[in-house]
């Protein structure tokens, strides 16, 4: 009995553990119109809540570039060091919350799900998500 005890304690406990921050971590953003790589977005929680930030911009002309098309206080931002997903909070194997598109300076509604171990599906729209957009990134080694 103690043995069964010790085992299903374990796998709840290594199973609440790998899930709790599963999509934390580095990820490189592609571009869903162009395929092309474009950033290293790290994923991060604070609070409860999880966040991502520029921490890398791929092409070299981009890295002073700022967000011009941003309102509010992210106007006028470097896109480097943006925080571009903006408090998402888990729902059954869900996150939800919203993300920035620095390129139209735009705020979407967004769906953030770990498709693989290493793939992530991020989805943004604008009222419910039929109407949006997909990018897969890809999580750093």
């Amino acid at each position: 009995m103690r043995q069964v005890l010790f085992v299903l304690t374990v796998l709840f406990f290594s199973g609440s553990f790998g899930q709790k921050h599963a999509i934390t971590g580095k990820w490189k953003t592609i571009d869903d119109e162009t395929g092309k790589a474009i950033s290293i977005v790290e994923v991060f929680e604070n609070h409860g809540k999880i966040y991502g930030k520029i921490i890398e911009l791929l092409n070299p002309k981009d890295r002073d570039k700022t967000c011009t098309n941003c309102d509010g206080s992210d106007k006028d931002k470097p896109i480097l060091g943006l925080i571009v997903v903006k408090g998402l909070t888990k729902e059954g194997e869900d996150y939800n919350g919203k993300i920035l598109d620095p390129k139209h300076g735009k705020i979407y509604k967004c769906v953030v799900s770990l498709e693989e171990r290493d793939k992530l599906k991020v989805r943004g729209y604008v009222g419910i998500s039929l109407f949006g957009r997909t990018q897969y990134w890809t999580r750093m080694k």
